[in-house]
Parts: C-alpha cells; structure tokens; sequence
C-alpha cells in the first residue's frame, strides 16, 4: 500500500530544527535534494504497490534520501536507520 504525500513546501532556510538552528542552503544535501525531481519520480514509485493491500510504505523522498545517504557516506543499513 503507497498513500501518496504532498512535497514539503518548507524552504530550508526556514525549516526548524529541534536545537533552533536552521539548515544552510550549502550543505550538501539541500544541494542534492533541489537536483532530485522528487514529483516526477514520486508517481512511478507509487506505481509500484497496491492501493489497497499490505502496510504503508515509507514515502519515495525518504527511501531514495536514506539510500543516498548510505552510499555516500559508505555505511551500513543499521548505522543509516
């Protein structure tokens, strides 16, 4: 089952942090994320699971992010998670 999302409408510069400091617009993440066309891949992700059966998968932003994450940073499932 896939429930689709709405893309996040928070720029980073004005996304909260827990420790009230605020993401730069040069770390390299907000970088490769402004690359991705998250949309355009969203619909073809969803695509891919029933609408009606089996438990909510983990958005399409959130599963290509972690896996970036991963490589780039060359660790483990576990240490990603």
């Amino acid at each position: 089952m896939y429930r689709q999302v709405e893309p996040p409408t928070t720029p980073p510069a004005e996304f909260k942090l827990p420790f009230e400091g605020k993401l730069s617009e040069d770390n390299r993440w907000v970088i490769m994320a402004k690359l991705i066309p998250w949309t355009e891949f969203e619909a073809e992700y969803a695509a891919l699971f029933n609408p009606e059966m089996g438990a909510p998968a983990k958005t399409f932003r959130m599963a290509l992010g972690a896996l970036i994450i991963k490589e780039k940073l060359g660790i483990s499932d576990i240490e990603t998670v």
